[in-house]
């Protein structure tokens, strides 16, 4: 008798020039080749997307960690079209809960550490809306260190305390500079 009584599907053979969607499917049947190659090629951008909203390096690393450990454990749950969008949110959600600290849960997304079943919650439906509709492009005409705090505390809803932790700046800056944000985005928007 197998040690095992249930089949794994074998994992398909993948190269680096595999698209990421074929990547994750190898990765839901444990190809570990596949995992490497998805790593190679999200891990740098997901570092300096993260590395913008916290000035943190260790919790930035532990962040990518849990990311890729993540994606290890519930690609077989993987159900949309968009595999990059898929790894920012697992990443920015990890990002928060290290700073929130050990005893933290999945931040927001409905979606529990080793979930096989990930659904899209409608805070995720609302921020691909913001991030592809007309706030979205206001928010990328605003000056870097202002769309940081927007999005550190709106977009990640994050206290003002949080943001201040995550970019390396004091309370009170957090403060006015989300002050200045939401006067331009009221200007940009009427």
């Amino acid at each position: 008798m197998r040690p095992f009584p249930f089949r794994r599907r074998a994992a398909p053979d993948v190269t680096a020039e595999s698209n990421d969607a074929d990547l994750i499917t190898a990765v839901a049947a444990r190809s570990t080749v596949a995992l490497r190659i998805l790593h190679q090629r999200h891990a740098p951008w997901l570092r300096a997307r993260l590395a913008r909203r916290c000035a943190d390096a260790d919790a930035i690393d532990d962040a990518l960690q849990e990311t890729f450990l993540a994606v290890w454990r519930s690609a077989g749950g993987f159900r949309g079209d968009n595999p990059a969008g898929w790894l920012w949110t697992i990443a920015v959600r990890r990002l928060i809960s290290a700073l929130r600290g050990r005893g933290s849960r999945w931040v927001g997304s409905g979606i529990e550490p080793g979930d096989s079943s990930p659904v899209a919650s409608a805070e995720d439906v609302v921020l691909l809306g913001v991030e592809h509709g007309d706030l979205g492009a206001a928010l990328n005409r605003l000056a870097p260190e202002l769309r940081a705090v927007i999005e550190a505390t709106v977009l990640d809803g994050l206290t003002t305390k949080e943001a201040a932790g995550l970019l390396g700046i004091p309370e009170g800056t957090v403060k006015t500079r989300a002050m200045r944000a939401r006067a331009r985005l009221r200007e940009e928007l009427s």
